[in-house]
């Protein structure tokens, strides 16, 4: 049983490893932003229909009327950044006439049809490219644009998606969207006047229009516009943006030396009643580089206050170090973060297609660890595994804590894709750089048990990152968990039971203790009152169902159990042991054909080699205490 049900205890270290590398990006970059309601001045980064609120929209893994999400590369769902407002346009047609062809003799049709393959097979850079090619010879199909606009977005080619922008007839999502990559792409490639212009001649509009008065400002200054660049932020919009703006703006007037304006500035940030506490970290910042380090030491430790914010944490120590705090940004850096700042926003608001274009616009201005973590849990959270791989391995070992943050991270989607080898490599290459992290240490705690390796684990559960006087449940729960593995069963009851009085609701605990007590036989009916908590408490657990089902047939309740494994058995229909279970049920009601029927199926379900050679048993002879198989047909 431990080798099924132990993805259970793996889901909650998946809880846990994500809350590192998110915990560490939110406080390394800038703090998540608190919920507010936008006003008109600054909508909030998702389209929505006429006269539906935010809480009305759908929900981020709900497409609306139901309707399956497009693929892309890997099978993962398509990105849509224009949303539900797009205006009709002509369909491309299945045959052009006159075939319009290529300087190779490539046509229009052919070049469309490899890039959507090229997509399909995971090809993403390809893809775009072939679809731009195609669209390069059809200019009158704003379909295929569109098409061939968002695919560059997808595989990162900011500068073929500036081309292909729609400029009429398309929604705001993707003619402001691509006026945005336009003016930052110019600007990428030297020449900030231009972009400036650009920006100057017709700000950005909804729905980009946060980012587009984010990243504004630190152009014009890059142009030399200084009035443009230190003009006052809109009186009327959001809270938080028009606090980011005001930040961006006290950044920019340090970098125009105008310290004592500046400085006023974050310090009246840094007071705001509700949103001070994300701007603590930036003006001590601005305090040490004007060398005002023991106001810069006071802000630090007031911050911290019952907090435990890692970043402010880690300025104090390397404060208290005598390190030089981190310069203040140039103007490409503070491009950069206005934009992941925008990106963050739009996050919170459920606008992830859109933090996508802004995170892959900053770091196309610079590159940076922490920018790449937030681009890859963005790209996970639509979807995009592969592509969120893609930009964790790029996260380099110069910033330890953020290398960790990226490794385990990884782990975690290597493992949700099947490939548990390389995600154990992965934690350890976290643990190798942050040791004394006890988070990163149970996390691989965890998947050493995964994967088998009990002993190895227990060696990090008992060592004193984890072997504390305060630790909690979780860490119980895995030494549980590796001890039963190892048959040492005394010592597992009473990890388990230690862990189920520190956490008494969780379900995960409940369903461990219980069906230890109830498969062993320990205490059959004291375990039966544990997985009826559990699957009172995750109703929708499969594993957890057949845990209870498993229980009344132990108990004798072969009727309730056979109703229970049931239902089981439809919530993870692939599972070997929870097929077998139902088939004993089977077997004791009386039903040996469809008995004999599940055994079969669970030899197809790739059987761990015991169970295997059990079911192969009960084929043959039926249950123990039933008499020969014989005659049934199979």
């Amino acid at each position: 049983m431990i080798a099924s049900h132990s993805r259970l205890f793996a889901a909650s270290l998946t809880v846990l490893a994500l809350a590192i590398a998110q915990g560490a990006v939110a406080q390394e970059t800038r703090p998540a932003s608190p919920s507010v309601n936008p006003s008109q001045d600054h909508p909030p980064a998702i389209i929505l229909e006429p006269g539906q609120t935010p809480e009305a929209a759908p929900a981020e893994d709900e497409p609306e009327d139901g309707a399956p999400q497009e693929k892309t590369p890997g099978g993962d769902p398509a990105i849509d950044v224009a949303g539900d407002d797009e205006p009709a346009a002509p369909p491309i047609p299945e045959i052009w006439s006159p075939i319009p062809t290529d300087a190779q003799g490539r046509s229009a049709y052919g070049l469309y049809l490899a890039g959507k393959l090229a997509l399909m097979t995971g090809e993403g850079e390809r893809g775009a490219d072939l679809l731009a090619q195609a669209e390069a010879l059809t200019p009158e199909q704003p379909r295929l644009r569109e098409q061939a606009f968002t695919s560059a977005l997808l595989s990162g080619d900011l500068d073929v998606a500036a081309r292909l922008a729609p400029t009429a007839d398309a929604s705001p999502a993707f003619t402001e969207g691509g006026r945005l990559i336009a003016a930052v792409q110019t600007f990428v490639h030297g020449d900030a006047r231009a972009a400036d212009a650009a920006l100057a001649a017709r700000s950005i509009a909804a729905p980009h229009a946060r980012a587009g008065l984010m990243v504004a400002p630190w152009i014009a200054g890059a142009a030399g516009d200084w009035t443009r660049a230190l003009a006052a932020p809109p009186a009327q919009g959001d809270p938080v943006t028009l606090a980011f703006a005001r930040q961006n703006r006290a950044l920019l007037l340090e970098k125009r030396r105008k310290y004592a304006e500046a400085e006023a500035e974050l310090k009246a940030l840094s007071d705001l009643p509700t949103l001070g506490a994300l701007f603590h970290r930036p003006y001590g910042e601005f305090l040490e580089r004007r060398g005002k380090r023991d106001q810069a030491l006071a802000v630090y430790q007031a911050a911290m206050q019952g907090q435990t914010d890692l970043a402010t944490a880690r300025a104090l120590a390397r404060l208290q170090a005598g390190d030089p705090p981190p310069p203040a940004p140039n103007f490409r850096q503070g491009a950069a973060q206005a934009l992941a700042t925008a990106a963050a926003q739009a996050v919170a608001e459920r606008g992830n297609e859109f933090a996508v274009v802004y995170l892959r616009l900053a770091l196309n201005l610079h590159e940076d660890a922490a920018t790449q973590i937030q681009l890859a849990q963005v790209l996970d959270r639509v979807g995009l595994k592969a592509a969120a791989r893609t930009a964790l391995s790029r996260v380099g070992p110069e910033d330890p804590v953020l290398y960790a943050s990226a490794r385990a991270q990884l782990a975690i989607n290597l493992e949700e894709d099947g490939q548990s080898e390389a995600a154990l490599t992965e934690l350890r290459a976290a643990a190798a750089a942050q040791p004394d992290d006890p988070r990163i240490a149970l996390v691989l705690a965890g998947q050493l048990i995964q994967a088998q390796q009990f002993e190895a684990a227990l060696t990090l559960l008992n060592g004193p990152l984890l072997n504390t006087a305060d630790q909690g449940a979780h860490i119980h729960f895995l030494r549980g968990a590796a001890l039963e593995s190892l048959d040492r069963i005394p010592e597992a009851e009473a990890e388990l039971w230690a862990a189920h009085q520190a956490d008494p609701n969780n379900a995960d605990v409940l369903n461990y203790l219980g069906y230890l007590w109830v498969d062993r036989g320990l205490r059959v009916d004291q375990g039966a009152g544990l997985l009826a908590q559990a699957h009172a408490a995750a109703p929708d657990n499969g594993n957890i169902q057949d845990s209870l089902g498993w229980a009344q047939f132990k108990q004798g309740y072969y009727d309730t159990a056979v109703v229970t494994l049931e239902q089981a058995v439809e919530k993870e229909p692939a599972n070997a042991e929870i097929n077998d279970h139902l088939g004993d049920a089977y077997w004791k009601v009386g039903r040996r054909r469809e008995a004999v029927w599940l055994w079969n199926r669970v030899l197809s379900l790739d059987p761990e080699p015991e169970r295997k050679v059990e079911v192969e048993r009960k084929i043959a002879n039926g249950l123990d205490d039933a008499g020969p198989a014989t005659g049934v047909p199979q």
